[in-house]
């Protein structure tokens, strides 16, 4: 099973997954904010501005021109939410120096690459980012923006996290808010920059066949350093609030019906490996209640399945109905629930889903990226899960903390989005 070390020279952790599975290696350099309102916009910005222009590789061309030298390395920027969190991810994939005929060093050229585009990026004769590529950049952000609200499933969990979440962090989108865009100057992204340099904490993760003296040598390339945060990962129960309803009109023909609950229980609660199993017997999997009684048995719904957000507390879950069959819908999905917490299921559903959630686990192990994102979740929750300790605590979940797991989980909110014509 694959083992995580962490390194730390001069500061800055280096977390190496050492594997000799892989013919390339792949270098993530993981960057940690508070997930706030206010900067949301200009870490999503920033994200693609880096990416576009260096002081040595000033233009997308000239960075695509010297990724084909590295024998066509791959190389992307994004940002992503993961709980109360916002990260920005710089993601460079090479080949492994050890399987190719010429002696060039791939492993050093990559990261003084990474090290280029975080500390050295391109300034204008001003000192400060470039008008024209934060032109460009701006453009291609409002597009990502829009093609959410092109696909219908993600504008409304988008939707219903915004109403849920209303007063916290999480309600935050991780590109940030279309109206904010234009305001983002080159100034406020270039304090946004500074402030991210000196405050965030910033780690290495490097998975390949790599050896720990080379991951220590990495460490000095970079100038940046990890600072420890505390999390900001805590479940939170509904408190016996009356549930919400928000119902929105949009030009569509199929309804989206999206249920936001609340869990206590997180990635780094004892009960977590729990929560995953019902998660996957409630809507996780082709064998759930959800997807069994809503979609199959009744064809109430086109797809009805779960997510659980174990670095938030929140279970949710969307189907795609016609606008005729809220009501009965709602009450399904309900039902479906009650149904887990009386432990109105099987034993052997139990460890049929202990088997899917484990294959799901060691899929994600299976790619590098994967495996940089399962280990990256102790850094955001603040625990420490190893692979084959997280495997073994699912092989010992039982019916009975599944149960325990399901009694946490309750309804927050209930967000509709149907059809003009239906809602006349």
């Amino acid at each position: 099973m694959l083992e995580e070390q962490v390194i730390n020279k001069n500061g800055l952790d280096v977390h190496l997954v050492s594997t000799p599975k892989y013919k390339t290696t792949t270098f993530v350099l993981q960057i940690k904010s508070r997930l706030t309102q206010k900067t949301a916009t200009e870490r999503s910005l920033l994200a693609n501005v880096l990416k576009s222009a260096t002081n040595d590789y000033p233009s997308r061309k000239q960075i695509r021109l010297y990724l084909d030298e590295l024998y066509g390395a791959s190389f992307q920027a994004d940002v992503q939410r993961k709980g109360e969190n916002h990260i920005l991810s710089l993601r460079l994939e090479a080949a492994n120096e050890k399987f190719l005929k010429d002696n060039v060093p791939l492993f050093k050229k990559s990261l003084s690459f990474l090290r280029e585009v975080l500390e050295n990026p391109f300034f204008d004769e001003n000192g400060s980012f470039s008008e024209k590529v934060i032109r460009e950049e701006k453009r291609t952000l409002k597009q990502r923006m829009e093609s959410i609200y092109d696909d219908k499933i993600r504008y409304a969990n988008k939707r219903l996290l915004e109403e849920m979440c209303k007063d916290e962090p999480y309600s935050v989108h991780p590109y940030g808010e279309m109206e904010k865009i234009d305001e983002v100057t080159s100034e406020t992204l270039m304090q946004e920059y500074k402030r991210m340099l000196q405050e965030d904490d910033i780690r290495l993760y490097i998975v390949g066949d790599v050896k720990a003296e080379e991951a220590e040598e990495a460490a000095s390339i970079f100038s940046v350093t990890s600072k420890t945060q505390e999390a900001m990962n805590e479940g939170k129960e509904n408190e016996g609030k009356e549930p919400k309803e928000i119902k929105e009109t949009d030009d569509i023909q199929q309804g989206k019906l999206h249920l936001g609950y609340r869990t206590s229980v997180t990635f780094s609660d004892n009960l977590f490996p729990a929560m995953q199993v019902m998660n996957g017997l409630f809507g996780g999997f082709p064998h759930s209640k959800l997807f069994m009684n809503v979609r199959e048995k009744e064809s109430m719904a086109y797809y009805a399945a779960s997510r659980y957000e174990s670095l938030k507390g929140l279970v949710l879950v969307f189907a795609g109905i016609e606008a005729s069959k809220y009501e009965k819908a709602v009450d399904i999905i309900k039902k479906q629930l009650d149904d887990m917490k009386q432990g109105h299921f099987t034993d052997e559903s139990v460890e049929q889903t202990k088997v899917m959630v484990k294959n799901q686990l060691l899929e994600t192990a299976d790619s590098a990226r994967g495996i940089v994102d399962l280990y990256y979740q102790s850094v955001a929750a603040g625990k420490k899960r190893d692979l084959s300790e997280w495997v073994k605590a699912i092989d010992a979940v039982t019916k009975q903390d599944v149960i325990e797991g399901a009694a946490t989980v309750e309804l927050d909110t209930c967000y509709f989005l149907r059809g003009e014509e239906a809602a006349k």
